[in-house]
């Protein structure tokens, strides 16, 4: 039996960036569903919908300087939950002060990517992770 595919939720004011992203990760041979928030508020909408949040395995790509909130404080938010705090989270954002770096990492951040992107390490970032989505796709354990 095969385990649920991994959802990729990216957080991505810039419709330009968006598409650069979505490019890449199909370039690194990942295939798996992006669905793409434009504002913090949609994106927590979404991420906190009780079926999203049981619904499976999911990544989550996220822009810190969005226009209504920022997403160190999604990040948190993300951390905090039960269901989803075990959800890999990719920063993307053009942030390269390191405390807000540091800050990502003590929340749970797993990889913090400056913008604009190194297209070749985001694509090895992904691709690494579309090994690690891979692993991540085996199906639940019976039982429990």
């Amino acid at each position: 039996m095969n385990g649920r595919q991994v959802t990729i939720v990216m957080v991505e004011d810039d419709d330009g960036h968006a598409r650069l992203i979505e490019k890449n990760v199909r370039r690194a041979g990942v295939c798996n569903e992006i669905v793409h928030h434009t504002d913090g508020t949609s994106a927590l909408g979404y991420l906190f919908d009780e079926k999203v949040r049981r619904g499976g395995p999911m990544l989550v790509l996220l822009d810190l300087n969005l226009p209504d909130m920022s997403g160190v404080s999604i990040l948190e938010k993300i951390k905090q939950d039960e269901c989803l705090r075990l959800a890999p989270v990719i920063v993307l954002t053009t942030t390269d002060d390191q405390r807000e770096i540091q800050r990502c990492y003590d929340l749970g951040a797993n990889v913090y990517i400056t913008k604009p992107v190194d297209y070749e390490a985001f694509a090895n970032a992904i691709r690494q992770l579309g090994l690690f989505l891979s692993v991540m796709q085996v199906p639940e354990a019976a039982g429990g």
